[in-house]
């Protein structure tokens, strides 16, 4: 991708990769432990993960769960509870798994830290995007921002009390909410921005695609319930 430095790469996977070992309703490149699919099918598609992609490393995983944590994935020797990481050193991968939420990308312009942030509608409310973006300790002016494939508005509906807690956090929020037939529905894209742009953030890409509606490519978890498979989405460094 282009709009970050040379030396900084990132992925998101799709639902299907040719070698994947999921079947059913995992099918076939499901890379998350915690979903009902058999171990042995997903540790083989984390495997191919590695060889696939030519990662540096094996990623670093953490335990999401919807919080506003974020952890250097430098010193992490365990997995973790937390929604977000970041690494400043080459060759560590920073990943996280969605199948709906929204993967936030992060990269300062010198190419000398990155990371990632799982933000679901709580997480996002919550400050999951502030907690990563205050870890690379400089101007939002100095940083880059993708928005990775999460679910579209249309097909993300809410109840009026999430709208509640967001525009009691920030009334600039009001615009990333739909009403259509008394019901509410949320734009994760248009949230983030609103995040980002408080900080100062204005070099931001993506926010076009729908985990929802584009089955083929991704899973997601308010199309398919519990027995929907995880994208990962890493980021990283190369080395110079």
């Amino acid at each position: 991708m282009n709009f970050f430095p040379n030396n900084i790469k990132l992925l998101s996977t799709p639902r299907l990769l040719e070698g994947g070992s999921s079947k059913g309703n995992f099918e076939n490149f499901n890379l998350a432990l915690h979903v009902d699919d058999k171990q042995g099918a997903v540790l083989a598609n984390r495997d191919l993960l590695l060889s696939h992609y030519k990662l540096p490393s094996k990623p670093v995983w953490i335990n999401q769960t919807h919080s506003n944590l974020s952890v250097d994935a430098d010193l992490l020797s365990s997995i973790v509870d937390a929604d977000a990481s970041y690494s400043k050193k080459p060759g560590t991968v920073c990943g996280i798994l969605t199948a709906d939420c929204l993967p936030v990308f992060v990269s300062n312009k010198e190419g000398t830290a990155v990371g990632v942030a799982h933000a679901g509608w709580r997480g996002l409310v919550d400050g999951i995007i502030e907690s990563l973006i205050e870890s690379f300790d400089c101007n939002g002016k100095d940083l880059l921002v993708h928005l990775g494939p999460a679910i579209s508005q249309l097909s993300f509906e809410v109840g009026g009390e999430v709208k509640s807690q967001y525009l009691s956090k920030n009334k600039n929020f009001e615009n990333c909410f739909t009403n259509l037939n008394n019901k509410y529905y949320l734009d994760l894209y248009d949230a983030a921005r609103v995040v980002l742009k408080n900080f100062g953030v204005s070099s931001i890409s993506g926010g076009d695609r729908c985990t929802y509606k584009e089955s083929e490519q991704y899973f997601s978890y308010r199309r398919d319930g519990k027995h929907s498979g995880r994208m990962a989405h890493l980021i990283w460094m190369e080395n110079s």
